[in-house]
């Protein structure tokens, strides 16, 4: 597995990154024996970063993470997210960027996770009542602690980045890139490579539209969260459909899997770009372990380009509530 750095301060990670948020929640997920054997799958196939957050469970699977790599830590690059607060009952409850809850939510997830350290710590989301200097500034003190090693930033705008960046280094900004997610590309990626911070990109595969499994709406099961998303819904789904079906022929004429395909688009947008997927299967992990493998020409980005231009999807990435913490 190539290993690509992330910033300008040693965190260097697999190029690939797994994330597990679907094992424990959102998602139809197939158990917590399988999300383990998949993250052990993983592990074996050379992948290093392994992503969760405290929210998803909640709280669970900062624990299902921390039960599969408690006798594997040194092959992990643990990432984890403090930020969207949570109750015991799943109750959604804001978001908090004030420094004492920034201590408590660290001590909390280290506890969780068993470990000693939290190799990548992001704000998940920024707090609009909270200065980002005082979030980052608790960030740093916990480095300094020895409780996490680098710092990272969750959909954070061009403005915050900047600010954030002035108190402390931030090694990696994560935040939805894909071919139907390519807002990024306007300002937020030339402001992390103006300041040399990474860029880990989630749902590289449209939050699995883009592997194509989905034909209609009624394919996600009941619970599944992803019918609330607009781009999952009605009109809105055929539409986008359709362009699932170019990117399925041109993987066709390469004799990859449009996920492979899909994932290889974002591994070829440079060397800073690390992008994790998430599955809880082994068998979806190590098909998508090919996309690096996967060689795209200048025609072939050409054609994904022309096929799914930026701006093509129909419908915006969350539900209105969730757009509005977004890219702050």
């Amino acid at each position: 597995m190539e290993h690509r750095k992330l910033g300008r301060h040693g965190l260097e990670v697999s190029a690939l990154g797994l994330g597990c948020m679907g094992m424990s929640e959102f998602y139809q997920n197939a158990g917590e024996a399988e999300a383990i054997a998949t993250i052990h799958r993983a592990l074996d196939r050379g992948v290093t970063l392994i992503d969760t957050a405290d929210m998803y469970g909640p709280f669970t699977n900062e624990q299902l993470v921390g039960r599969a790599i408690r006798d594997r830590r040194t092959e992990v690059l643990l990432a984890t997210k403090f930020g969207n607060v949570r109750g015991a009952d799943g109750s959604f409850a804001g978001i908090d960027g004030s420094p004492a809850y920034v201590r408590r939510a660290c001590d909390a997830s280290l506890l969780r996770l068993g470990v000693d350290v939290i190799d990548l710590y992001y704000q998940h989301r920024v707090d609009p009542k909270t200065p980002i200097e005082e979030t980052v500034g608790a960030m740093a003190d916990l480095v300094r602690a020895g409780k996490v090693r680098w710092l990272g930033l969750s959909e954070a705008a061009p403005a915050t980045i900047r600010r954030a960046s002035a108190v402390h280094p931030i090694s990696a900004l994560q935040s939805e890139w894909s071919l139907w997610s390519r807002d990024v590309e306007d300002d937020v990626l030339p402001t992390v490579r103006e300041l040399g911070i990474g860029f880990v990109a989630y749902s590289p595969l449209g939050r699995g539209f883009l592997t194509g499994k989905y034909r209609k709406p009624e394919d996600l099961p009941e619970s599944d969260r992803r019918r609330m998303f607009p781009r999952f819904q009605g009109e809105m789904f055929v539409h986008n459909l359709k362009l699932v079906e170019h990117v399925e022929e041109l993987a066709r004429e390469k004799g990859v899997t449009p996920a492979q395909l899909a994932l290889a688009w974002v591994l070829h947008q440079g060397q800073d770009v690390v992008p994790i997927f998430g599955t809880t299967r082994r068998e979806n992990l190590d098909a998508n372990l090919g996309a690096p493998e996967v060689e795209l020409s200048a025609e072939d980005l050409r054609r994904l380009d022309e096929v799914v231009p930026k701006g093509a999807a129909a419908g915006t990435r969350y539900p209105e509530p969730g757009m509005q913490s977004v890219n702050r």
